[in-house]
Protein backbone atom coordinates (compact mmCIF):
# COMPACT_ATOMS: atom_id res chain seq x y z
CA UNK A 1 0.00 0.00 0.00
CA UNK A 2 1.64 3.59 -0.48
CA UNK A 3 0.74 4.92 3.10
CA UNK A 4 2.33 8.87 3.80
CA UNK A 5 2.43 8.89 7.75
CA UNK A 6 2.58 12.36 8.57
CA UNK A 7 -0.86 14.28 10.01
CA UNK A 8 -1.59 17.51 8.90
CA UNK A 9 -5.05 17.64 9.74
CA UNK A 10 -4.97 17.80 13.37
CA UNK A 11 -8.36 19.54 14.83
CA UNK A 12 -8.62 21.43 11.90
CA UNK A 13 -11.27 24.26 11.85
CA UNK A 14 -12.62 23.38 14.97
CA UNK A 15 -10.03 22.55 17.65
CA UNK A 16 -11.28 20.54 21.10
CA UNK A 17 -12.30 22.66 23.85
CA UNK A 18 -10.16 20.78 26.34
CA UNK A 19 -11.70 22.15 29.54
CA UNK A 20 -8.88 22.85 31.58
CA UNK A 21 -10.13 23.07 35.36
CA UNK A 22 -11.84 25.63 36.91
CA UNK A 23 -12.62 27.25 32.97
CA UNK A 24 -9.14 28.18 32.35
CA UNK A 25 -8.43 29.76 29.27
CA UNK A 26 -4.74 28.62 28.77
CA UNK A 27 -2.59 26.23 30.73
CA UNK A 28 1.04 27.26 30.86
CA UNK A 29 3.19 24.69 31.13
CA UNK A 30 6.94 24.85 32.58
CA UNK A 31 9.43 22.29 31.57
CA UNK A 32 13.25 22.37 32.62
CA UNK A 33 15.68 20.20 31.22
CA UNK A 34 18.09 18.67 33.51
CA UNK A 35 20.74 17.60 30.69
CA UNK A 36 24.32 18.35 32.79
CA UNK A 37 25.94 15.35 33.14
CA UNK A 38 24.32 13.23 30.36
CA UNK A 39 25.68 15.01 27.79
CA UNK A 40 28.42 13.40 25.22
CA UNK A 41 31.31 13.48 26.74
CA UNK A 42 34.27 10.63 26.95
CA UNK A 43 33.98 10.49 30.33
CA UNK A 44 30.46 8.73 29.59
CA UNK A 45 32.00 6.44 26.78
CA UNK A 46 31.20 8.43 23.84
CA UNK A 47 33.30 8.88 20.67
CA UNK A 48 33.65 12.76 21.09
CA UNK A 49 32.72 15.78 23.23
CA UNK A 50 29.39 17.79 23.14
CA UNK A 51 28.49 20.21 20.71
CA UNK A 52 25.01 21.12 21.17
CA UNK A 53 22.86 24.39 23.11
CA UNK A 54 25.91 25.83 24.63
CA UNK A 55 27.56 29.61 24.75
CA UNK A 56 30.38 28.76 22.60
CA UNK A 57 27.92 29.02 19.43
CA UNK A 58 28.66 26.72 16.34
CA UNK A 59 30.91 24.16 18.33
CA UNK A 60 32.24 21.25 16.57
CA UNK A 61 32.61 17.85 18.67
CA UNK A 62 36.55 17.28 19.88
CA UNK A 63 36.53 13.17 18.90
CA UNK A 64 38.44 11.68 21.53
CA UNK A 65 38.59 14.04 23.58
CA UNK A 66 37.43 16.24 26.52
CA UNK A 67 36.38 19.67 25.96
CA UNK A 68 37.12 21.45 29.09
CA UNK A 69 34.96 24.47 27.88
CA UNK A 70 32.16 22.95 27.02
CA UNK A 71 32.14 20.72 30.24
CA UNK A 72 32.58 23.68 32.52
CA UNK A 73 29.49 25.46 30.82
CA UNK A 74 27.47 22.83 31.52
CA UNK A 75 28.70 22.46 35.41
CA UNK A 76 27.50 25.79 35.39
CA UNK A 77 23.83 24.38 34.71
CA UNK A 78 24.29 22.10 37.45
CA UNK A 79 26.08 23.82 39.91
CA UNK A 80 24.34 27.49 39.75
CA UNK A 81 21.42 28.00 37.37
CA UNK A 82 19.58 24.88 38.85
CA UNK A 83 19.46 26.21 42.25
CA UNK A 84 18.71 30.16 40.86
CA UNK A 85 16.09 28.48 38.54
CA UNK A 86 14.84 26.67 41.99
CA UNK A 87 14.52 29.47 44.06
CA UNK A 88 12.65 31.50 41.55
CA UNK A 89 9.87 28.60 40.47
CA UNK A 90 9.59 28.17 44.34
CA UNK A 91 8.98 31.28 45.50
CA UNK A 92 6.38 31.63 42.43
CA UNK A 93 4.61 28.44 44.02
CA UNK A 94 4.67 27.36 39.89
CA UNK A 95 5.42 23.76 39.80
CA UNK A 96 7.30 22.59 36.94
CA UNK A 97 8.07 19.17 34.49
CA UNK A 98 11.81 18.07 34.83
CA UNK A 99 12.75 16.69 31.38
CA UNK A 100 15.51 14.18 33.52
CA UNK A 101 18.49 12.52 31.30
CA UNK A 102 18.83 9.19 33.36
CA UNK A 103 22.70 9.43 33.49
CA UNK A 104 22.35 13.12 34.42
CA UNK A 105 20.10 12.41 37.23
CA UNK A 106 22.26 10.03 38.60
CA UNK A 107 24.42 12.69 38.67
CA UNK A 108 22.81 14.93 40.48
CA UNK A 109 21.85 13.24 44.08
CA UNK A 110 21.05 17.08 45.51
CA UNK A 111 18.69 18.24 42.80
CA UNK A 112 16.97 15.11 42.18
CA UNK A 113 15.92 15.78 46.05
CA UNK A 114 15.46 19.42 45.97
CA UNK A 115 13.28 18.81 42.64
CA UNK A 116 11.29 16.04 44.17
CA UNK A 117 10.69 18.31 47.88
CA UNK A 118 9.73 20.71 45.44
CA UNK A 119 6.83 18.44 44.25
CA UNK A 120 8.05 18.78 40.51
CA UNK A 121 7.25 15.98 37.86
CA UNK A 122 10.40 14.27 36.92
CA UNK A 123 9.54 12.50 33.34
CA UNK A 124 12.38 10.72 31.31
CA UNK A 125 14.38 12.34 29.28
CA UNK A 126 16.76 9.29 28.07
CA UNK A 127 19.52 7.83 29.49
CA UNK A 128 22.45 10.04 27.58
CA UNK A 129 21.82 13.80 26.24
CA UNK A 130 23.07 12.48 22.29
CA UNK A 131 21.53 12.23 19.22
CA UNK A 132 19.96 8.92 18.47
CA UNK A 133 19.03 9.33 14.51
CA UNK A 134 21.91 7.24 13.58
CA UNK A 135 20.89 4.27 16.22
CA UNK A 136 19.60 0.90 15.09
CA UNK A 137 16.13 0.09 16.91
CA UNK A 138 17.45 -2.51 18.77
CA UNK A 139 20.28 -0.14 20.14
CA UNK A 140 17.27 3.10 20.61
CA UNK A 141 14.91 0.37 22.63
CA UNK A 142 17.81 -0.91 24.67
CA UNK A 143 18.68 2.40 26.24
CA UNK A 144 15.35 3.54 26.94
CA UNK A 145 14.62 0.66 28.81
CA UNK A 146 17.40 1.26 30.88
CA UNK A 147 16.48 4.68 31.13
CA UNK A 148 13.34 3.81 32.59
CA UNK A 149 15.27 1.12 34.87
CA UNK A 150 17.89 3.85 35.92
CA UNK A 151 15.52 6.73 36.34
CA UNK A 152 13.65 4.40 38.66
CA UNK A 153 16.49 3.14 40.53
CA UNK A 154 17.38 7.08 40.68
CA UNK A 155 13.85 8.48 41.80
CA UNK A 156 11.96 5.98 43.25
CA UNK A 157 9.43 6.11 40.66
CA UNK A 158 9.31 5.18 37.19
CA UNK A 159 8.80 8.10 34.93
CA UNK A 160 5.60 8.15 33.70
CA UNK A 161 6.49 11.32 30.64
CA UNK A 162 8.87 10.76 27.74
CA UNK A 163 10.72 13.39 25.68
CA UNK A 164 13.77 12.13 24.16
CA UNK A 165 14.16 15.41 21.82
CA UNK A 166 17.27 14.20 19.99
CA UNK A 167 15.40 11.67 17.80
CA UNK A 168 15.14 8.60 15.29
CA UNK A 169 12.34 8.24 13.20
CA UNK A 170 11.57 5.75 15.64
CA UNK A 171 12.00 7.05 19.22
CA UNK A 172 8.00 8.38 19.78
CA UNK A 173 6.66 4.73 18.41
CA UNK A 174 9.11 2.85 20.55
CA UNK A 175 7.83 4.97 23.22
CA UNK A 176 4.43 4.05 22.94
CA UNK A 177 5.50 0.52 22.07
CA UNK A 178 7.03 0.14 26.27
CA UNK A 179 3.48 0.98 27.10
CA UNK A 180 5.26 2.91 29.92
CA UNK A 181 3.99 6.31 29.56
CA UNK A 182 1.16 8.26 30.18
CA UNK A 183 2.56 10.83 27.54
CA UNK A 184 4.62 11.09 25.16
CA UNK A 185 6.25 14.80 24.34
CA UNK A 186 8.54 14.09 20.87
CA UNK A 187 6.19 16.29 18.79
CA UNK A 188 6.00 20.28 18.12
CA UNK A 189 2.79 19.90 15.70
CA UNK A 190 0.45 20.99 17.85
CA UNK A 191 -0.61 23.74 20.95
CA UNK A 192 -3.44 20.89 22.52
CA UNK A 193 -2.40 17.66 23.41
CA UNK A 194 -3.73 14.65 21.25
CA UNK A 195 -4.13 10.79 20.99
CA UNK A 196 -2.47 9.05 18.80
CA UNK A 197 -2.66 5.67 17.27
CA UNK A 198 0.51 4.03 17.16
CA UNK A 199 1.55 0.37 16.25
CA UNK A 200 -1.68 -0.14 17.51
CA UNK A 201 -1.56 2.02 20.83
CA UNK A 202 -3.53 4.80 21.64
CA UNK A 203 -0.81 6.89 23.32
CA UNK A 204 -1.06 10.25 24.63
CA UNK A 205 1.17 12.90 22.77
CA UNK A 206 1.48 16.33 25.13
CA UNK A 207 3.32 18.33 22.11
CA UNK A 208 6.40 20.29 23.54
CA UNK A 209 8.25 23.59 21.72
CA UNK A 210 11.29 24.70 20.54
CA UNK A 211 10.41 28.40 19.57
CA UNK A 212 9.40 29.14 23.22
CA UNK A 213 12.24 27.66 24.56
CA UNK A 214 16.01 29.49 25.74
CA UNK A 215 17.69 26.83 23.40
CA UNK A 216 17.38 29.65 21.10
CA UNK A 217 19.79 31.97 23.26
CA UNK A 218 22.11 29.10 21.53
CA UNK A 219 21.21 28.90 18.12
CA UNK A 220 21.88 31.36 15.02
CA UNK A 221 19.06 34.26 14.74
CA UNK A 222 17.88 33.18 18.70
CA UNK A 223 17.29 35.40 21.25
CA UNK A 224 20.74 37.73 22.26
CA UNK A 225 18.60 39.18 25.11
CA UNK A 226 16.70 38.55 27.85
CA UNK A 227 14.00 41.03 26.32
CA UNK A 228 13.79 39.16 23.05
CA UNK A 229 12.87 36.23 25.32
CA UNK A 230 10.37 37.88 27.61
CA UNK A 231 8.57 39.38 24.18
CA UNK A 232 8.49 36.37 22.18
CA UNK A 233 6.91 34.45 25.40
CA UNK A 234 4.40 37.51 26.46
CA UNK A 235 3.28 37.41 22.44
CA UNK A 236 2.39 33.81 22.16
CA UNK A 237 0.83 33.82 25.83
CA UNK A 238 -1.61 36.88 24.62
CA UNK A 239 -2.21 35.16 21.42
CA UNK A 240 -3.49 31.81 23.04
CA UNK A 241 -4.74 33.70 25.65
CA UNK A 242 -6.73 35.64 23.22
CA UNK A 243 -7.73 32.07 21.69
CA UNK A 244 -9.06 30.72 25.13
CA UNK A 245 -11.61 34.25 25.87
CA UNK A 246 -12.65 33.51 22.28
CA UNK A 247 -13.74 29.84 23.81
CA UNK A 248 -10.86 27.74 22.10
CA UNK A 249 -8.28 27.34 24.79
CA UNK A 250 -5.01 26.01 23.67
CA UNK A 251 -1.39 25.04 25.89
CA UNK A 252 1.74 26.59 25.76
CA UNK A 253 4.78 25.19 26.58
CA UNK A 254 8.17 26.82 28.02
CA UNK A 255 11.73 25.02 27.36
CA UNK A 256 14.19 26.20 29.46
CA UNK A 257 17.75 24.60 30.63
CA UNK A 258 19.40 24.94 33.54
CA UNK A 259 23.05 26.40 31.87
CA UNK A 260 20.79 28.85 29.64
CA UNK A 261 18.13 30.62 31.32
CA UNK A 262 19.76 29.68 34.39
CA UNK A 263 22.53 32.68 33.63
CA UNK A 264 21.65 35.57 35.52
CA UNK A 265 21.57 37.88 32.80
CA UNK A 266 18.59 35.86 31.86
CA UNK A 267 16.68 34.51 34.49
CA UNK A 268 15.30 38.23 34.89
CA UNK A 269 13.20 37.75 31.39
CA UNK A 270 11.74 34.22 32.73
CA UNK A 271 10.91 35.67 36.41
CA UNK A 272 8.94 38.87 34.77
CA UNK A 273 7.16 37.02 32.33
CA UNK A 274 6.17 34.71 35.34
CA UNK A 275 5.06 37.74 37.25
CA UNK A 276 3.27 38.76 33.64
CA UNK A 277 0.91 35.91 33.71
CA UNK A 278 -0.04 36.45 36.99
CA UNK A 279 -1.93 39.64 35.92
CA UNK A 280 -4.81 37.17 33.83
CA UNK A 281 -7.42 35.62 34.99
CA UNK A 282 -8.22 31.83 34.18
CA UNK A 283 -4.25 30.96 33.95
CA UNK A 284 -3.45 26.89 34.86
CA UNK A 285 -0.10 26.63 35.50
CA UNK A 286 0.41 22.49 36.07
CA UNK A 287 3.26 19.88 35.43
CA UNK A 288 2.87 18.32 32.36
CA UNK A 289 1.32 14.89 34.41
CA UNK A 290 -1.39 17.03 35.13
CA UNK A 291 -2.29 17.83 31.78
CA UNK A 292 -2.06 13.82 30.76
CA UNK A 293 -4.50 12.83 33.69
CA UNK A 294 -6.77 15.93 32.70
CA UNK A 295 -7.03 14.98 29.28
CA UNK A 296 -7.56 11.01 29.81
CA UNK A 297 -10.34 12.05 32.11
CA UNK A 298 -11.99 14.50 30.14
CA UNK A 299 -10.76 13.62 26.99
CA UNK A 300 -10.24 9.83 26.70
CA UNK A 301 -9.43 8.36 23.04
CA UNK A 302 -12.51 7.75 20.70
CA UNK A 303 -12.42 4.59 18.35
CA UNK A 304 -12.69 5.61 14.93
CA UNK A 305 -12.18 3.93 11.53
CA UNK A 306 -8.85 4.63 9.75
CA UNK A 307 -9.64 4.20 6.00
CA UNK A 308 -5.95 4.47 5.53
CA UNK A 309 -4.62 1.30 7.46
CA UNK A 310 -7.58 -1.07 5.95
CA UNK A 311 -6.78 -3.71 3.68
CA UNK A 312 -7.77 -3.57 0.01
CA UNK A 313 -11.18 -6.09 0.54
CA UNK A 314 -12.36 -3.87 3.78
CA UNK A 315 -11.68 -0.54 1.99
CA UNK A 316 -13.46 -1.18 -1.09
CA UNK A 317 -16.58 -2.88 0.81
CA UNK A 318 -16.81 0.07 3.42
CA UNK A 319 -16.32 2.65 0.23
CA UNK A 320 -17.11 0.68 -2.97
CA UNK A 321 -21.49 2.08 -2.45
CA UNK A 322 -20.20 6.14 -1.89
CA UNK A 323 -20.50 6.26 -5.60
CA UNK A 324 -23.36 4.61 -6.83
CA UNK A 325 -22.50 1.25 -7.80
CA UNK A 326 -19.11 2.42 -8.69
CA UNK A 327 -16.77 0.23 -6.81
CA UNK A 328 -14.06 1.12 -9.37
CA UNK A 329 -13.90 4.55 -7.76
CA UNK A 330 -13.02 3.21 -4.61
CA UNK A 331 -10.36 0.28 -6.12
CA UNK A 332 -8.57 2.97 -7.86
CA UNK A 333 -8.55 5.50 -4.53
CA UNK A 334 -6.80 2.27 -2.10
CA UNK A 335 -4.02 2.71 -5.02
CA UNK A 336 -3.79 6.04 -3.85
CA UNK A 337 -1.02 7.13 -1.70
CA UNK A 338 -3.38 7.95 1.51
CA UNK A 339 -2.54 8.92 5.31
CA UNK A 340 -3.96 10.28 8.57
CA UNK A 341 -5.40 13.43 6.33
CA UNK A 342 -7.83 11.01 4.67
CA UNK A 343 -9.41 9.20 7.50
CA UNK A 344 -12.45 11.78 7.88
CA UNK A 345 -14.99 12.31 5.55
CA UNK A 346 -13.02 15.50 4.11
CA UNK A 347 -10.16 13.29 3.38
CA UNK A 348 -11.75 10.03 1.51
CA UNK A 349 -14.10 12.42 -0.31
CA UNK A 350 -10.86 13.85 -1.87
CA UNK A 351 -9.15 10.73 -2.86
CA UNK A 352 -12.65 9.04 -3.88
CA UNK A 353 -13.89 12.19 -5.87
CA UNK A 354 -10.57 13.14 -7.59
CA UNK A 355 -10.61 9.11 -9.09
CA UNK A 356 -14.22 10.84 -10.69
CA UNK A 357 -12.90 13.33 -11.73
CA UNK A 358 -9.67 11.55 -13.75
CA UNK A 359 -11.90 9.21 -15.08
CA UNK A 360 -12.73 9.52 -18.70
CA UNK A 361 -16.14 10.65 -20.12
CA UNK A 362 -17.45 7.35 -20.33
CA UNK A 363 -16.84 6.29 -17.00
CA UNK A 364 -18.39 9.15 -15.55
CA UNK A 365 -21.22 8.89 -17.28
CA UNK A 366 -21.69 5.39 -16.46
CA UNK A 367 -21.53 6.54 -12.78
CA UNK A 368 -24.49 9.37 -13.86
CA UNK A 369 -26.57 6.38 -15.21
CA UNK A 370 -25.80 3.91 -12.40
CA UNK A 371 -28.41 6.56 -9.91
CA UNK A 372 -32.09 6.10 -10.59
CA UNK A 373 -34.95 8.45 -11.22
CA UNK A 374 -36.04 10.44 -8.39
CA UNK A 375 -39.53 9.01 -7.07
CA UNK A 376 -38.83 6.39 -9.67
CA UNK A 377 -40.01 2.84 -10.87
CA UNK A 378 -36.77 1.72 -8.33
CA UNK A 379 -38.52 3.42 -5.45
CA UNK A 380 -41.83 2.46 -6.08
CA UNK A 381 -40.49 -1.23 -6.16
CA UNK A 382 -38.53 -0.89 -3.19
CA UNK A 383 -35.13 -1.69 -5.03
CA UNK A 384 -32.92 1.02 -4.14
CA UNK A 385 -29.35 0.73 -2.64
CA UNK A 386 -29.60 1.43 1.09
CA UNK A 387 -28.19 4.55 0.50
CA UNK A 388 -30.78 5.95 -2.14
CA UNK A 389 -33.75 5.06 -0.05
CA UNK A 390 -32.49 7.20 2.57
CA UNK A 391 -32.01 10.42 1.00
CA UNK A 392 -35.09 9.74 -1.31
CA UNK A 393 -37.40 9.53 2.07
CA UNK A 394 -35.20 12.60 3.82
CA UNK A 395 -36.99 14.95 1.12
CA UNK A 396 -40.34 13.05 1.71
CA UNK A 397 -39.63 11.31 -2.00
CA UNK A 398 -40.91 8.02 -0.57
CA UNK A 399 -44.77 9.27 0.39
CA UNK A 400 -45.89 11.39 -2.56
CA UNK A 401 -49.44 12.01 -3.85
CA UNK A 402 -50.84 11.04 -7.33
CA UNK A 403 -50.02 13.73 -8.68
CA UNK A 404 -46.89 15.03 -7.16
CA UNK A 405 -45.63 10.76 -8.15
CA UNK A 406 -47.56 11.88 -12.11
CA UNK A 407 -44.83 14.72 -12.47
CA UNK A 408 -41.88 13.50 -11.16
CA UNK A 409 -42.32 10.71 -13.58
CA UNK A 410 -42.66 13.29 -16.28
CA UNK A 411 -40.13 15.39 -15.59
CA UNK A 412 -37.35 12.36 -15.14
CA UNK A 413 -38.63 10.69 -18.42
CA UNK A 414 -38.07 14.12 -20.45
CA UNK A 415 -34.57 14.49 -18.99
CA UNK A 416 -33.43 11.32 -19.71
CA UNK A 417 -34.57 11.50 -23.11
CA UNK A 418 -33.05 15.37 -23.53
CA UNK A 419 -29.82 14.40 -21.52
CA UNK A 420 -29.12 10.42 -21.66
CA UNK A 421 -28.87 10.20 -17.58
CA UNK A 422 -30.90 10.70 -14.62
CA UNK A 423 -31.85 13.82 -12.77
CA UNK A 424 -29.29 13.92 -9.86
CA UNK A 425 -29.55 16.14 -6.88
CA UNK A 426 -28.22 15.68 -3.54
CA UNK A 427 -31.69 15.90 -1.91
CA UNK A 428 -30.59 16.01 1.62
CA UNK A 429 -29.58 19.47 0.10
CA UNK A 430 -33.14 20.47 -0.37
CA UNK A 431 -37.02 19.75 -0.10
CA UNK A 432 -39.53 18.29 -1.97
CA UNK A 433 -40.50 21.67 -3.35
CA UNK A 434 -36.98 22.69 -3.87
CA UNK A 435 -36.30 19.57 -5.72
CA UNK A 436 -38.91 20.17 -8.64
CA UNK A 437 -37.88 23.79 -9.24
CA UNK A 438 -34.54 22.72 -9.30
CA UNK A 439 -35.20 19.51 -11.82
CA UNK A 440 -37.90 22.21 -13.96
CA UNK A 441 -35.17 24.89 -14.44
CA UNK A 442 -32.10 22.26 -15.07
CA UNK A 443 -34.16 19.94 -17.64
CA UNK A 444 -33.72 23.35 -20.08
CA UNK A 445 -29.71 23.35 -19.77
CA UNK A 446 -27.83 22.14 -22.66
CA UNK A 447 -26.36 18.35 -22.08
CA UNK A 448 -22.79 19.62 -21.33
CA UNK A 449 -23.91 22.17 -18.60
CA UNK A 450 -26.33 19.59 -17.47
CA UNK A 451 -23.33 16.87 -17.38
CA UNK A 452 -21.09 19.03 -15.50
CA UNK A 453 -23.81 20.10 -12.85
CA UNK A 454 -25.11 16.34 -12.54
CA UNK A 455 -21.09 15.45 -11.59
CA UNK A 456 -20.89 18.15 -8.80
CA UNK A 457 -24.50 16.71 -7.31
CA UNK A 458 -22.78 13.05 -7.22
CA UNK A 459 -19.66 14.21 -5.49
CA UNK A 460 -21.76 16.18 -3.03
CA UNK A 461 -23.82 13.29 -2.93
CA UNK A 462 -20.92 11.45 -2.01
CA UNK A 463 -19.37 13.80 0.63
CA UNK A 464 -22.85 13.33 2.76
CA UNK A 465 -23.13 9.85 2.56
CA UNK A 466 -19.48 10.15 3.90
CA UNK A 467 -20.08 12.11 6.81
CA UNK A 468 -22.69 9.83 8.03
CA UNK A 469 -20.13 6.69 8.22
CA UNK A 470 -16.83 8.64 9.25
Amino acid sequence: MNRYPRDFTGYGAAPVDPKWPNGARIAVQFVLNYEEGGENNILHGDAASEAFLSEIVGAAPWPGQRHWNMESIYDYGARAGFWRLHRLFTQAQVPVTVYGVASALARAPEQVEAMQTAGWEIASHGLKWIDYRDHSEEAEAADMAEAIRLHTEVTGEAPRGWYCGRTSANTVRLAAQTGAFDYVSDTYDDDLPYWSDIAGTEQLIIPYTLDCNDMRFATPQGFNSGDQFYTYLCDTFDALYAEGVAGAAKMMSVGLHCRLIGRPGRVQALARFLEYIKGFEGVWTPRRIEISDHWRSVHPPVACAHPSRMVRAEFVERFGSIFEHSTWIAERAFDLELGPAHDSAAGMHSALARMFRSASHAERLGVLTAHPDLAGKLAAAKSLTAESTSEQASAGLDALTDAERARFTELNTTYVAKHGFPFIIAVKDHTKDGILRAFETRIANDTDTEFTTACKQVERIARIRLDQIL
